[in-house]
């Protein structure tokens, strides 16, 4: 029941925040599956570890960077969609490996993103999504 409990929280919160409200849960999200890939890590449970580290690069390509347009955010989103698709290569390479030190990096390249993210959230707009995602760096 605490499974079913959580997913309709998410999806309640999902369903109204705002754009930047949207881009902050996958960031939250991304950095959960980080930490649930580093305990499966130590657990020695590989699938555990390979679900966790899945989901944070789904959360990286289908999400953070789905979410960019290159032709209206210039350099910064080029520079984002880069970070991202870096981020995913080393997140293979930490499943491949079971690297924890490659998790630390991936961790270290995103908090900078979502510290940034958060210092917005005054400027952002508040208005909830309907009817899909459209968000555009």
């Amino acid at each position: 029941m605490p499974g079913l409990y959580r997913r309709v929280g998410v999806e309640t919160s999902v369903s109204t925040a705002s754009p930047h409200q949207l881009i902050k849960l996958l960031l939250d999200g991304y950095f959960d599956a980080l930490t649930q890939a580093r305990g499966a890590i130590q657990a020695r449970d590989i699938a555990l570890k390979t679900k966790a580290i899945t989901r944070a690069m789904r959360i990286v390509d289908e999400g953070l960077n789905a979410s960019l347009d290159i032709r209206v955010g210039g350099d910064l989103a080029k520079n984002l969609s880069n970070l991202y698709g870096y981020i995913c290569l080393r997140l293979t390479q930490a499943n491949l490996h079971n690297d924890e030190a490659i998790l630390d990096e991936c961790v270290k390249l995103m908090t900078p993103v979502r510290e940034a993210w958060i210092a917005i959230a005054d400027q952002a707009d508040h208005t909830p999504v309907r009817g899909g995602l459209e968000i555009r760096a």
